[in-house]
């Protein structure tokens, strides 16, 4: 079988390398190892995502992020106590990233030729994929830590080129995941400030309201990196139909994302076990059988797998080990019905091509 190069929309790759403390270039069994006797986080010993997983699984492409949310008094949520230092964590974050350039484990994708030149590495058959960098495009989830309006001038010049405007909770420029209300006066700031930057807006994690409001301001490109289906899993974290709608004329493209309970209703973080509740990747095929209906093709869907963002093992369905095993779905989708153009569009196409048109 002719194994597809795959482009994974949302990985949290700096954060597990920072945060987590993991040398990403080891094999995913050393670092399962080095956290065996860890107990600081539920998913220790439980990662599924390294350097070596990714070539092995043939994602050569990825959408990396630099995280660290601003959490204001008296919220329960982890973060920090000022975007000053929200701000040194992600430039912690990029400091991985030049390290991992440095040593040829990753390069760096800020236009239209360089992202052309990767593709044609990772399809040259003629080179083994264990010697090809991993190419990534960096993003921001949560724009907490940008200070002022003048950092994301900073940011861009370093090569941002997404970015969220909330996480989870309360955020400085929107409210995020389990939250209500609108784009703060400063979140409109940043977008108008974004669009001349022709920077692409990731809707992921916003509230309805802000949803709506960041489709009907923002006129540069959009996308949802990290998204599954409100019908399917009823939760605000979710995609509802008419935003699937919204996103279509956009021509936006939705990554499925492999978290557990946004994947099926009843599984619990913490609690629920996946192999006790049969959750397996298949089941995302659901939510991509979904946004296809309602699209009419498979234009708008692709991978954002969100593997090991604070969750591993315990929380991914019992049938994928590593990220390496995103490979599987080439069987699944084929089972499911479609056919090669389709499976091509998730695994790649349809991320290269919004590229393609957001920086030509």
């Amino acid at each position: 079988m002719n194994r597809s190069l795959i482009f994974d929309g949302h990985l949290d790759l700096s954060m597990n390398a920072i945060e987590w403390n993991r040398d990403l270039r080891l094999p995913i069994q050393e670092i399962r190892q080095r956290e065996m006797h860890m107990k600081d986080k539920p998913d220790r010993g439980k990662g599924t995502v390294c350097l070596p997983e990714l070539r092995k699984g043939r994602v050569g492409i990825v959408v990396a992020t630099q995280l660290a949310r601003y959490t204001p008094a008296g919220s329960a949520l982890q973060g920090w106590n000022s975007p000053q230092q929200a701000w040194a964590m992600t430039q912690a974050q990029l400091a991985w990233y030049r390290e991992m350039e440095a040593s040829q484990e990753m390069t760096q994708l800020k236009d239209l030729q360089q992202l052309e030149e990767h593709v044609l590495l990772w399809q040259d058959t003629n080179l083994p994929d264990e010697g090809k960098p991993i190419g990534y495009i960096l993003s921001l989830e949560g724009a907490d830590s940008l200070v002022d309006i003048s950092y994301l001038h900073r940011a861009y010049d370093y090569g941002l080129r997404a970015v969220g405007l909330s996480h989870f909770g309360p955020g400085r420029y929107a409210p995020g995941t389990k939250m209500e209300g609108e784009i703060t006066p400063l979140g409109f700031e940043l977008l108008r400030e974004m669009a001349k930057l022709n920077l692409i807006l990731d809707v992921t994690h916003l509230t309805d309201k802000a949803f709506q409001q960041a489709l009907e301001t923002y006129d540069g490109p959009v996308w949802a990196s990290h998204h599954n289906v409100r019908k399917i899993v009823l939760n605000q974290r979710q995609l509802t139909d008419e935003q699937i709608k919204q996103l279509i004329e956009r021509d936006s493209v939705i990554g499925g994302m492999l978290d557990c309970w946004a994947m099926d209703i009843r599984f619990i973080d913490t609690v629920s076990d996946p192999w006790q509740l049969d959750i397996r990747m298949e089941n995302l095929v659901d939510h991509w059988d979904h946004i296809c209906q309602i699209a009419g093709n498979t234009r708008h869907i692709a991978i954002g797998s969100d593997l090991d963002g604070i969750f591993g093992k315990e929380q991914s369905p019992w049938d994928l080990d590593t990220i390496a095993d995103l490979q599987k779905y080439q069987a699944i989708l084929e089972k499911k019905g479609y056919g090669k153009e389709d499976i091509d569009n998730i695994f790649h196409n349809n991320w290269l091509n919004f590229l393609r048109k957001a920086w030509r």
